[in-house]
């Protein structure tokens, strides 16, 4: 591990301009951590971790040079080494190799040309197999260059010569591969949901499920649909433990994600029920067994051990690819629950007695409760001389009476209402359909018939009132 003493201007200028710099040391290892993955994430991983952690910025960049090197995107080896040579203008590595940019951008155009090629060929041959092939073949090449957008029109022009559904789902899965790189959740969530409404055999669903699970949590934990993404993590099938989809999401992954998400926004009986006592989802918390102890310290009303776990691990999700942006709202939403929770069985509690709860001081905890408050999150009052909160007093009896009014109310306008219809029917002014037209609930002569088409339906029904003698 890098451990300065003084932190570089790189760090000193990235907090400055709001991006997170994570200054304590994480609890994994690097190299255990990535070996994890395989593809292009490993270096999307190498570089967020180069570019946020203060600890392992060296080692992580330098990595991220060397994975980067193994591939054809020259884009981000470049960016590798500049990010290098901010932090740290002095090591050897923030040189950028010029030889081996320029064999690889020969390399890269001579297969490019070639594929290029080939593909013009296979469309003079009018074979479609072949063509969707080709178009396969291009759009595999861009995505390793990492010119991603030609990646996509390639992948798209795929769709006009897949002749079956496992085509077209691997179609999709390859889109739904680049537009997870690009953070194009929306094309994200079309192609997972054309995958699941394709007539495949059951196999092919089956072994297509986790995946398409994974890719529907990420893209709705991305737009903060927590309880959305928390469950579609809880229904990932535990086959993803030994399918190959450490490109994009590793089981570890898909157990603190749903994990996180689930105590976000559920409830207990919520976490106990579709958590705790899910046998499909049980695999992965054995994976991570501290989100297994998390949430049931959550379920067990024991707030204060379960924020500690959290909080112990919250280096290392700040350094996590899909995770990073997210651990403020998500940490928020389990301490602000965790409040409301401790606090339901109470009408008043000293502040001191919830900061020694919670791990924190009298002034933290007030400056919390005046957010939640002011956020709407928690119905209670301060008192900043006694440092008490006290509950909202709700009076009962004016809560029935009002509930009571407000349905007399509605029980005479439905009474007016129908005596109206009856006097407009027995004083001949009822406005019959025509015979080609049916009389539905939703037409305009109901409304008029039901006093609900405007003036001129009261002013009839008045007549109507004054004039009529309805017939019960």
């Amino acid at each position: 591990m890098a451990k300065q003493l003084e932190l570089p201007a790189f760090f000193k200028e990235a907090s400055a301009a709001g991006r997170p710099v994570v200054k304590d040391p994480p609890k994994f290892d690097l190299d255990v951590y990535i070996a994890n993955y395989k593809g292009k994430t490993r270096l999307d991983r190498l570089l967020l971790i180069g570019s946020s952690s203060t600890y392992l910025y060296l080692e992580a960049l330098k990595a991220a040079i060397a994975e980067a090197k193994q591939g054809k995107d020259v884009g981000r080896y470049e960016s590798a080494v500049e990010a290098l040579r901010q932090i740290s203008p002095e090591d050897p590595d923030a040189t950028a190799d010029l030889e081996w940019i320029d064999k690889m951008a020969k390399r890269v155009k001579v297969e490019t040309d070639r594929l290029e090629q080939e593909l013009k060929g296979y469309k003079n041959n009018l074979i479609k197999e072949s063509i969707r092939m080709g178009n396969e073949d291009l759009g595999s090449h861009y995505h390793q260059i990492g010119d991603l957008s030609s990646a996509m029109k390639a992948y798209g022009r795929m769709r006009d010569y897949c002749t079956t559904p496992h085509h077209i789902a691997s179609m999709s899965f390859k889109i739904i591969h680049v537009s997870i790189e690009q953070g194009n959740w929306m094309a994200v969530q079309s192609n997972a949901l054309k995958i699941r409404n394709l007539n495949q055999r059951e196999d092919d669903q089956k072994k297509a499920q986790p995946k398409l699970a994974a890719a529907m949590g990420l893209a709705q934990m991305a737009s903060g649909n927590y309880k959305e993404a928390a469950n579609s993590f809880l229904g990932t099938d535990p086959r993803l433990l030994t399918e190959e989809y450490n490109e994009i999401i590793t089981a570890n992954d898909v157990a603190v994600y749903g994990g996180l998400c689930a105590i976000a926004s559920m409830d207990r009986n919520e976490l106990q029920s579709q958590v705790l006592e899910n046998s499909t989802f049980r695999n992965f918390l054995e994976l991570e067994p501290h989100i297994r102890r998390a949430i049931s310290f959550f379920c067990s009303s024991k707030y204060g051990q379960c924020l500690q776990i959290l909080e112990a691990y919250k280096t290392d999700y700040l350094l996590d690819l899909h995770l990073q942006r997210h651990v403020p709202d998500l940490y928020y939403a389990v301490r602000s629950k965790s409040i409301v929770q401790y606090f339901i069985p109470f009408s008043c509690v000293r502040l001191g007695a919830m900061a020694s709860a919670f791990g924190t001081t009298e002034h933290s905890i007030e400056e919390e409760l005046v957010d939640m408050i002011e956020r709407g999150n928690l119905e209670a009052r301060i008192d900043t001389q006694n440092k008490v909160l006290t509950a909202k007093q709700t009076n009962a009896r004016s809560a029935v009476h009002r509930d009571a009014l407000e349905m007399a109310k509605k029980y005479e306008k439905t009474a007016h209402v129908r005596l109206l219809r009856m006097n407009i029917i027995n004083a001949g002014l009822e406005v019959k359909a025509p015979k080609n037209q049916s009389r539905d609930p939703g037409s305009g002569y109901s409304d008029v018939l039901l006093g609900q088409g405007g003036g001129i339906g009261m002013q009839l029904g008045k007549g109507g009132l004054r004039s009529g003698n309805p017939r019960f």
